[in-house]
């Protein structure tokens, strides 16, 4: 169990990473440019995110073969949307502020007003977005080598330790009790520190904040 989660864990980490990070940053692009490349982007986006997460993970792996570089790519892509739509989101609402209207003002190239005023504005959105996703990519190995298009044997991964599981004519219980297990806590631990890293980075969130805003009332 805890030599398949080095595996595990590992694509979970490298595909949440690497989808997030590109999902953001096309996020933070199409919020600041605007116009003709937003939305195309989006209609781009919408269709990625038409297809159920393990369908597309599915079809990508299969079509780019099987592997670890090719599940990490397919459950990378299946973040992107995700990432690109909420990163959106936040860059569209800081373009509008005064620094960064002052930033166009003195002259500041487009890349550079989103490198330095822009983008350090979607780092917490991005964290929260991270460590939401990592269970989500977690499932998502799991279900892939369950069905035998995911990282190939004899690689433990908890995905192919659940498909052995089936393989025998009276299989033992704990073949699929414990990787099934093992899934289940991890993606509730990665929800939990999901949820404590948005309350600690959104100050709105805060309980001194709900005291503010409610007058000191409970309820």
């Amino acid at each position: 169990m805890i030599y398949g989660a080095r595996t595990s864990l590992f694509v979970a980490f490298s595909a949440v990473i690497l989808g997030t990070t590109v999902g953001s940053l096309w996020g933070v692009a199409c919020g600041y440019l605007r116009g003709r490349f937003d939305l195309v982007s989006q209609r781009i986006m919408e269709i990625m995110q038409s297809f159920p997460d393990l369908i597309l993970a599915m079809a990508i792996s299969m079509a780019i073969g099987t592997g670890l570089q090719a599940v990490i790519f397919a459950i990378a892509i299946t973040r992107i949307p995700f990432g690109g739509r909420v990163i959106r989101s936040v860059a569209l609402s800081v373009r509008e502020m005064p620094y960064v209207e002052a930033g166009r003002a003195s002259g500041a190239s487009a890349l550079r007003v989103m490198t330095f005023h822009v983008l350090p504005q979607c780092v917490a959105p991005y964290l929260v977005l991270a460590t939401t996703h990592l269970g989500v990519a977690i499932v998502i190995e799991a279900a892939l080598g369950f069905l035998g298009v995911g990282v190939p044997p004899p690689t433990p991964t908890w995905g192919n330790m659940l498909a052995d599981s089936i393989t025998a004519l009276v299989p033992p219980w704990w073949l699929a009790f414990f990787p099934g297990l093992a899934i289940t806590v991890t993606v509730l631990a990665f929800n939990l520190l999901g949820d404590g890293i948005r309350d600690t980075l959104d100050p709105r969130l805060s309980p001194a904040f709900l005291r503010m805003m409610t007058g000191g009332r409970r309820g």
